[in-house]
């Protein structure tokens, strides 16, 4: 592998024209495939397999004509106060703009008339529309919702207060200036490490260029791979963190080859060989994890998770090819301009010790250690504190409750809950399957009545059967709000009412509607998260034997991750859940946390946290491997390796920090959950934890059973096979860089 890498570096070096040429050209290729594109406003929402998926499907077989999985907008009228909707002229204006709704677009399926459907409330101040459209939301136009805005604009100057709920109206996720906020922190952070504009501009170039590529091919196949919104946000949060993190670890090592002495060719390719050997496998874990969220088999995450998988494969790529190419046109102006590279504890070794001077990587080392045992309680005990709200944790996907207070969905969302009851909000839709009755109306009717005895339920609507009269199709409206435990037991109440219904009717009954799909996607997610930790962690598990050639390293890894990932989601549940800090982080409203948020989590956090793992522990092995005692091993190792981490460490929890700022509460509970996971990991887990486990085990931190040295493959991370090519190197040095070897030690 480090032979393989070296060649490439060295090859990328000496064709950098060509291969900064191939780069530009796929940038250029994927940007014109992407303004060509038709744009793609939100992703299809299916899961295959349950109860709430089954019933859509057979509605969109037996009564297309309902549009069950079309957009919907429910339409919300409330009189000024003193009047009643049902004023003349309020009424007239209702009537008025749902007749310029149903002509305002060729889309719109039906507009019913709140008097005529009985959807106003019982103090008469209330009514509302639900308005419902032939597609999907993915699949409206601009100019549809573009009406739809106008008609309510026009609507709310005669008095009347009007806000729209529903899909129709879903809009693009707003990061603000925040995520710009996350890219210049990277960028300071990493002129201070480097000490070198030149330095610091090639991982944010490189990483802008592997993420410009992976975001505009996303957005080229978005229409034709029903790829949303939040596929390309993910996948530009994470390109932007991993492409950044790669690129600094081998510029750092390039400069570190420099310092010894060598040309910087021979500094390119030892650069690639050794760092980007780890580069490589910390970008298979990632991989690993994001390609793995297909074992849940709800398409929409798959999909996300490709989409990730491939922008961090490319940010592997461009790190081992592009970086080495843009260091040739740089030349030693990646070098530090004075001694400011000493300002994280760059320096020239001691000549009495024969080591390199102390930094505050190293000074750490050594204090962890002379005590491990104090700081592996310190570092396991602050984490399980952290993961104890864990423990309260309630899952579910966020309604039009979960919307900032200043949109028209959460204002339509408030109106509903306050004229009629949080119930309306989220109605459940219930089918029955008629073909096996004797009677198809007269089960329909059993049916509901049996419904409508069940606890929490306030209203059940009479069944409307379709044309051929073998589909019936029941509103039910639940007493509680659509995120509400009550109303999770309400669908597990008529479901499992189904089979006596189905003995005495001969009909069949699933429940679907917004809300129960909510509900069978956070069983089915819930349902996948130890086969999912199993698969990833256990391919990782190997991955990191092979490269460790330890067995002890790799399950100290896994462990430290699931104490990382555990904390991350604690202090989720306490900021989003409970609201604690939650004016900081802009949490307008609690409730509980979106449902694939723990394998979510699981998977992009393991990827993240190998990385940390095999960048830190691979410079230990190096120098262990080399002949130093376990314990100086681990000093060296932090001496390489803390400085660099750290940076990247920032940069990640900075570059994901930003996200934090979206106005979609999706993206934002992501944003917060990956960059306190990535502080936790980094710091807690990788800084503290890891030193110590390695310093309690000393020499049988390595030990690997000889069976399994002698059948495994030797990838030679540590570089071992480019001993030779370095003798070959430090017998004819670049004079040029001689003279500055001491100040540029990383």
């Amino acid at each position: 592998m480090a032979t393989f890498l070296y060649k490439l570096g060295k090859l990328a070096f000496r064709r950098r024209h060509f291969v900064a040429l191939i780069w530009v050209a796929l940038l250029v290729a994927a940007g014109v495939g992407a303004a060509s594109a038709p744009t793609a406003a939100s992703s299809s929402f299916s899961i295959p397999g349950t109860e709430a998926q089954k019933a859509f499907d057979l509605l969109e077989q037996r009564a297309p004509e309902t549009s069950a999985d079309g957009a919907s907008a429910r339409v919300v009228f409330k009189a000024p106060a003193g009047q009643k909707v049902s004023d003349p002229a309020n009424k007239k204006q209702i009537e008025k703009t749902l007749g310029a709704i149903k002509s305002g677009s060729d889309q719109v399926a039906s507009a019913p008339d709140p008097f005529q459907s009985k959807t106003v409330s019982k103090d008469g101040s209330t009514a509302y529309s639900a308005v419902s459209y032939k597609v999907t939301s993915m699949e409206l136009t601009d100019d549809d919702r573009d009406a739809l805005e106008k008609t309510v604009d026009r609507a709310k100057e005669s008095g009347l207060t009007v806000e729209v709920g529903g899909d129709a109206l879903q809009a693009m996720p707003e990061t603000g200036a925040t995520e710009v906020i996350g890219i210049a922190v990277a960028a300071v952070v990493l002129i201070i490490t480097f000490g070198s504009l030149i330095a610091a501009g090639l991982p944010l170039l490189t990483a802008l260029i592997g993420v410009g590529i992976g975001v505009s091919t996303i957005t080229a196949l978005a229409s034709a791979l029903d790829l949303g919104t939040t596929t390309s946000t993910l996948a530009m949060m994470i390109g932007l963190a991993v492409g950044i993190d790669y690129a600094l670890f081998i510029v750092s090592r390039f400069r570190g080859e420099l310092a010894e002495g060598r040309d910087r060719e021979e500094a390119a390719g030892r650069a690639v060989g050794t760092a980007g050997s780890a580069v490589v496998f910390a970008g298979l874990t990632v991989v690993i994890a994001l390609v793995g969220l297909a074992v849940v088999n709800i398409p929409m995450l798959s999909k996300m998770g490709f989409a990730a998988a491939g922008t961090v494969a490319i940010a592997v790529l461009i790190a081992l090819t592009l970086i080495p190419a843009l260091l040739g046109y740089a030349g030693r102006r990646v070098l530090p301009a004075g001694t400011k590279s000493r300002l994280f504890g760059g320096g020239k070794k001691s000549e009495a010790a024969g080591e390199p001077k102390s930094n505050m990587g190293t000074r750490w080392a050594r204090f962890v250690v002379r005590r491990p045992v104090a700081v592996l309680l310190l570092g396991v005990l602050g984490l399980g504190a952290a993961a104890i709200p864990v423990s309260q944790l309630e899952l579910g996907l966020p309604d039009d409750g979960a919307q900032p207070t200043s949109t028209t969905q959460r204002k339509a969302y408030d109106l509903i809950a306050d004229g009629f009851g949080p119930g309306f909000n989220g109605p459940l839709m219930v089918v029955s399957d008629l073909k096996g009755a004797d009677d198809p109306k007269a089960a329909a009717a059993t049916i509901s009545k049996k419904i409508s005895g069940l606890d929490d339920v306030l209203s059940v609507s009479p069944p409307m059967l379709n044309k051929a009269g073998d589909t019936a199709v029941l509103s039910v409206v639940p007493s509680s709000k659509p995120s509400s435990t009550e109303t999770e037991n309400l669908v597990h109440s008529i479901r499992d009412a189904n089979a006596g219904l189905e003995a005495d009717t001969g009909a069949s009954t699933m429940v679907t509607g917004t809300t129960a799909m909510n509900i069978d996607v956070s069983q089915k997610l819930n349902d996948a998260l130890l086969p999912y930790l199993a698969l990833v962690v256990g391919l990782a598990f190997l991955l990191l034997i092979v490269v460790f050639r330890s067995i002890l390293v790799p399950l100290k890894a896994a462990v430290g991750f699931l104490l990382s990932v555990l904390a991350a989601l604690g202090a989720v549940v306490a900021v989003f859940q409970w609201g604690w800090l939650g004016s900081l982080f802009g949490v307008e409203q609690t409730g509980p946390i979106m449902s694939m948020m723990p394998i979510f989590m699981v998977g992009v956090v393991f990827g993240l946290a190998m990385d940390y793992e095999v960048f830190l522990v691979t410079r230990m092995r190096e120098a262990y491997v080399h002949g130093e005692r376990p314990g100086q091993a681990i000093v060296t190792g932090f001496h390489h390796g803390a400085r660099v981490v750290t940076a990247a460490a920032v940069i990640m929890i900075a570059v994901f920090a930003g996200f934090i700022g979206s106005s979609e509460q999706m993206v934002k509970m992501i944003g917060f959950g990956l960059a306190i996971a990535v502080f936790f990991d980094a710091f807690v887990v990788r800084m503290a934890i890891v030193p110590a486990v390695l310093a309690l085990l000393g020499k049988r931190a390595w030990w690997l059973p000889k069976w399994l040295d002698r059948a495994l493959p030797n990838v030679d991370v540590e570089g071992e096979g480019l001993r030779d090519a370095a003798k070959d190197s430090d017998s004819d040095p670049d004079p040029d860089v001689d003279g500055e070897r001491e100040l540029v030690r990383v």
